[in-house]
């Protein structure tokens, strides 16, 4: 019987270069499922009824604010090997090396996309929901960076999925026998955040899971699934104690995740009961009121324009009837049929003697 296992990819699929440059099949998994989450999240915010432009232009912050995020993250719960007796700070930018934190990613992230938010007039609640199973997609493809890396795998086991790691590479934990196979733990969380991904876009489908309801739904999935696939990880990581149980920091952060967004989920639910569906702009940026504003303006600048001209064509007339009017004393006498002059103001009567005399 032929034992079987998953392999790691060849050392030399890590990178390749294209001229001076150099390639990273990590950089380019992280960078695929970026792409994806855009697309997906563009799809579902148009049904919601907003341009899909707008999910592009919150990008522009969103992505950029979360790989930095991810890469502190990591650090922070990974220390040694930027700040231990070996460590190397000239390695915290390398984020082609591996080791992006969702959590820092997600955090930050979430920074990036309220500015973007802001300033497309849309609300953050709206793009969360439209985003979720995107991230989730995102995170799915970008696990496969790991596997590139022959990294971040979980315990030995005999199991005939056990993922191989080559021997001298420089993951491979001390003491293990070559040949030794590990848990796919990249592969768990890939294959346990694609049916995330189906499961969000059917609950949704069915309940218009919307007001961050999506989004708090996704973080309690994702973090259930994390605590376990974390624990079977024995890669280096910051431990803490808590309640008499050591575990690693990732571990025990999934967990307060998931119970703050178990009680999200449900305050939201209960407030929104009977509330019908939230609109995605923000109070006063809808399109329709953003038109009207504009119509407005237009008729406000027509008014004020008509007005400026009818005050000009007032003075001229004014001016007109003034200045070109001739002196009535260089005008040629004209004289009525009895031949007293037209312009000539009636003679008054003498009182006559019988009138004087009454």
């Amino acid at each position: 019987m032929i034992p079987a296992s998953i392999p790691s990819p060849p050392a030399e699929w890590a990178s390749f270069s294209l001229g001076p440059v150099a390639i990273h099949a990590y950089a380019l998994c992280i960078l695929a499922g970026i792409v994806a989450a855009l697309l997906l999240t563009a799809a579902r915010f148009k049904r919601y009824g907003g341009n899909s432009d707008v999910v592009w232009d919150v990008a522009i912050w969103a992505v950029p604010f979360g790989l930095v995020g991810g890469r502190l993250y990591h650090v922070f719960s990974s220390p040694d090997a930027y700040f231990g007796p070996d460590g190397d700070l000239s390695r915290i930018p390398r984020i082609w090396e591996g080791g992006l934190g969702i959590w820092g990613a997600v955090a930050l992230g979430a920074v990036g996309a309220w500015i973007g938010c802001r300033r497309a007039g849309v609300r953050l609640s709206a793009f969360a929901d439209a985003a979720a199973p995107g991230v989730l997609l995102a995170q799915a493809i970008g696990r496969w960076g790991n596997w590139f890396n022959q990294e971040l795998f979980g315990a030995p086991t005999d199991l005939p999925w056990g993922l191989e790691i080559d021997a001298d590479n420089p993951n491979f934990p001390a003491g293990e026998a070559p040949g030794t196979l590990f848990h796919p733990t990249f592969l768990y969380e890939s294959l346990w955040n694609l049916a995330g991904v189906a499961l969000l876009l059917l609950l949704d489908r069915r309940f218009g899971l919307r007001g961050g309801r999506m989004f708090w739904l996704y973080a309690a999935y994702y973090t259930a699934g994390r605590v376990w696939i974390e624990a079977l990880r024995i890669d280096d990581a910051e431990m803490i104690t808590l309640f008499g149980v050591t575990q690693r920091l990732n571990v025990w952060t999934s967990v307060l995740v998931l119970v703050i967004a178990l009680a999200i989920f449900i305050y939201l639910s209960v407030r929104q009961r009977g509330s019908g569906t939230p609109s995605i702009y923000l109070p006063g940026r809808e399109p329709a009121a953003a038109e009207e504003r504009e119509v407005g303006a237009e008729e406000d600048k027509e008014q004020a324009s008509e007005a400026r001209n009818g005050s000009d064509t007032d003075v001229h007339t004014s001016d007109d009837s003034a200045g070109d009017r001739p002196d009535r004393g260089n005008l040629p006498e004209i004289k009525d049929a009895s031949g007293t002059p037209a312009s000539a103001e009636p003679a008054t009567e003498e009182p006559r003697e019988s009138d004087s005399r009454k």
